[in-house]
């Protein structure tokens, strides 16, 4: 069991709470995929920036030295937040505080779904969950953190 994650699982939860839209539209997600990219940059961070509505990918950019693994972290991270509607860190953790491993012990695929940070739900206050922020291309926690960052300014 990780004293660790267990100890950061009230923290990724008061994210998720607090990190809420009172509304969002397609302006809103490019205005929210450019600060992202515009964060990576100024600290020389290379990046996948990708923003799910739904079903619909309304924002991806691919920093340079990016590469198609990348989309492939996205896309498997973005499963994890639409699955369980959390953060794919919070999931990772939820898993490790317990003694597990997400991969092993979740019975899902692994081709298909990764409890590794970067992939955060978006909600609009009192709706509900409609999309995901995910970034790709920096270790785990860095990912979640850019996100988080940049979402603390937006909301």
């Amino acid at each position: 069991m990780s004293q660790a994650d267990k100890d950061l699982l009230p923290e990724l939860l008061r994210q998720e709470d607090a990190l809420q839209f009172s509304r969002f539209s397609h302006a809103t997600a490019l205005d929210l995929g450019l600060a992202v990219v515009s964060a990576a940059q100024r600290v020389g961070q290379l990046v996948m920036v990708d923003i799910r509505w739904g079903d619909l990918q309304v924002f991806q950019h691919a920093m340079e030295g990016t590469t198609p693994d990348n989309a492939d972290w996205v896309r498997r991270k973005v499963n994890v937040v639409r699955r369980f509607a959390h953060s794919s860190f919070y999931m990772g953790a939820l898993y490790r505080s317990k003694g597990k491993d997400f991969e092993a012990d979740s019975g899902l695929d692994p081709r298909e779904y990764a409890a590794h940070g970067g992939a955060f739900p978006l909600r609009i206050r009192g709706a509900g969950l409609f999309g995901v922020l995910t970034v790709s291309g920096l270790p785990q926690a860095e990912d979640h953190a850019l996100a988080v960052a940049v979402l603390q300014t937006m909301v």
